[in-house]
């Protein structure tokens, strides 16, 4: 009887979080990115690198933690099925394992980075021009694999046989 309640409000969890998370993914590679390159030309970047990015890759970080959580534990019993791409279970196993490849990216190759390029981490200066173009490379990869992610996901979370209803 509990399942019954609490599967909504973890699909609810998991559905707004990911929307946190995928809105400021789009965010950072479609307006904040762009925004940057003209602010650095003009001498007003400073408000940008020190008081919006790191408030918005906090945000970003941990909506990215809740949503592969909150997508764990959607998928329940049947996790493993979905992580090995079981039979019936290759469309939400796909988009887990993208969900879970761009998780990896934020926390070990855009994170780290972007402490170095916000000054919040020591770097030199070849340091952060590599920081920069690793953590370039991998949020844009996020932003491509999240087209894929939405539409197995959506898929997945379809299947009456994935919920156990």
């Amino acid at each position: 009887m509990e399942y019954e309640y609490i599967y909504p409000l973890v699909k609810f969890i998991h559905v707004v979080v990911g929307v946190t998370w995928i809105g400021l993914l789009y965010y950072f590679n479609f307006v904040q990115v762009p925004a940057l390159k003209e602010a650095n030309a003009d001498g007003t970047a400073a408000g940008i690198t020190k008081h919006v990015a790191p408030l918005a890759l906090l945000w970003f970080r941990w909506a990215a933690l809740a949503t592969w959580i909150a997508g764990a534990a959607l998928l329940g019993g049947n996790f493993a099925s979905a992580f090995t791409l079981s039979n019936g279970y290759q469309g939400i196993g796909l988009g887990a394992w993208l969900g879970t490849i761009m998780l990896f990216n934020v926390w070990v190759l855009i994170w780290p980075n972007q402490q170095k390029i916000l000054g919040l981490k020591p770097a030199s200066d070849a340091e952060k021009t590599a920081a920069r173009r690793i953590a370039f490379l991998a949020s844009r990869t996020n932003t491509m694999l999240s087209i894929p992610m939405f539409f197995f996901m959506a898929n997945g979370l379809t299947h009456k046989h994935l919920i156990g209803l």
